[in-house]
């Protein structure tokens, strides 16, 4: 396993990653030769809200940030990611422009999965296609959970606010 920055990401590298739990170890290599690494450095912005899409990315080393406008225009930080953790999956399931802006916070090693790369491993091994997409969508899901969880105290605070706030008058 190389550590080079630019290093194609290994076999090994890739089994501890939660995305591709339970592949077999000739898909994981299959997929060392088809996946790319970015090596961004502190401060680069990766992708911006609003813009086309077409590709995830796994955090391999380093730190990001999720940044999402608010309707002010304001940008607020949802989410800091590191190693092991994935973004941008959205726009493999859905096909619709980025949903919020992502910046290195450090300088990162990321795996960037394409459209076209979940396309040729459905050709390649579609069991192993499928285990991705179950991976994505427990993930999708269990990040609803935590936003469900958010929103509802949220609202719990806000109507608590109101309803304990004395009367003017």
């Amino acid at each position: 396993m190389s550590s080079e920055p630019n290093s194609p990401v290994g076999p090994a590298e890739l089994r501890n990653i939660g995305l591709f739990g339970a592949l077999s170890d000739d898909v994981l290599e299959y997929l060392s030769t088809l996946l790319t690494v970015q090596t961004p450095p502190a401060g680069a912005t990766l992708f911006r809200e609003g813009e086309d899409a077409n590709a995830m990315f796994v955090v391999i080393s380093g730190e990001v940030e999720v940044l999402k406008k608010s309707k002010r225009a304001m940008e607020a930080r949802v989410a800091v990611l590191g190693p092991g953790d994935w973004f941008g999956e959205m726009s493999i399931v859905d096909i619709q422009p980025r949903s919020a802006t992502v910046r290195a916070l450090a300088p990162s090693r990321l795996l960037r999965v394409s459209s076209a790369d979940l396309d040729a491993l459905y050709r390649h091994d579609l069991r192993s296609y499928a285990i991705i997409i179950l991976n994505l969508a427990r993930e999708l899901s269990r990040r609803l959970r935590v936003a469900d969880g958010i929103l509802a105290d949220l609202i719990s605070n806000v109507m608590d606010q109101y309803l304990t706030r004395p009367a003017a008058g």
